[in-house]
């Protein structure tokens, strides 16, 4: 028996890289899988692929941040399949660039992928719940890019910094309505990340484990997508090879406090720096990727 037997669930951007993984994963825990592609080439091999495997599978052609093609995953779901229970929200594309030099059109479509790619699947599919009396699970797909920032990713690092904020909030609507929202920040070599994460790691042979191989995020998608993790809600993980990490949202560390009276600007100037000093928190800009547990170089 599987994890997910008798579920349906639709993965959005599945044709290649963590979606591809995370539709087969899904179809191996025994639910029925939407493959969501714009690429109709790549999401109907991903159907063969699992129905090959003794699967379910059904392809939905559309761009997942259009309002009606969302409305239609969550149709095709309900009426080839029977039902919907799970909506993982995983298409992405990359424009890095600094701001300096990026465009308005670079800006607007990895923010239109992203941030509406997640808003349109996961409205479509909450109404139904709602309307339905049903409980379901949304996964989100945040980066490190956007909670913790990367160089030449504002664009990119701005849309995931929203979808995790996205997700919490998310999670507090619709928690009493037995639907839960979880967003991960997941590390893998795929088609978009490939110039930082490589080939497969020298010393991991044919049998060798492979940290960066983006199938090794798809099983805590399952969970995810699982009647198992119906007590989690409103969370950010970070997963990447054999690893899951919980990420604390953004908390307050140190405050200053003029007893009931308004600070002025000048005051402020000669006391601002008693925060860092408390804290320890570097005033200038940093480079938020180093706070990393896992990188590439603690990997090669």
């Amino acid at each position: 028996m599987g994890l997910l037997d008798g579920k349906v669930a639709i993965v959005t951007g599945a044709g290649r890289g963590l979606g591809r993984g995370e539709a087969l994963e899904l179809a191996r825990e025994g639910a029925g899988v939407v493959v969501g592609e714009v690429d109709e080439a790549a999401g109907q091999a991903v159907v063969d692929e699992i129905v090959a495997a003794g699967g379910t599978a059904v392809l939905a052609v559309g761009d997942c941040s259009d309002i009606g093609a969302a409305q239609a995953v969550v149709r095709i779901a309900v009426e080839q399949l029977g039902r919907l229970d799970a909506l993982v929200n995983n298409a992405g594309i990359l424009r890095d660039r600094t701001l300096a030099k990026m465009t308005p059109e670079e800006w607007d479509a990895v923010i239109k992928v992203h941030l509406r790619g997640h808003y349109a699947p996961t409205h479509a599919a909450v109404h139904h719940w709602r309307e339905a009396g049903r409980p379901g699970h949304v996964v989100c797909t945040a980066s490190t890019s956007g909670i913790l920032g990367n160089f030449g990713q504002s664009n990119y690092g701005a849309a995931k910094a929203g979808i995790a904020a996205f997700a919490q909030i998310v999670a507090q609507e619709n928690w009493k309505h037995g639907i839960t929202v979880n967003a991960i920040c997941p590390a893998a070599r795929t088609r978009m990340t490939e110039g930082a994460y490589g080939e497969k790691l020298a010393g991991a042979g044919e049998e060798g484990f492979d940290f960066w191989h983006p199938d090794n995020v798809a099983p805590f998608v399952a969970f995810l997508c699982s009647d198992a993790s119906s007590h989690i809600s409103g969370k950010v993980f970070g997963v990447q090879g054999d690893t899951v990490e919980l990420y604390r949202p953004f908390t307050s560390e140190a405050f200053l406090q003029k007893g009931g009276a308004r600070w002025t600007a000048e005051e402020l100037a000669g006391r601002v720096d008693e925060l860092f000093a408390e804290t320890g928190i570097e005033p200038a800009a940093q480079n938020g990727m180093a706070r990393l547990r896992f990188s590439m170089t603690q990997r090669s």
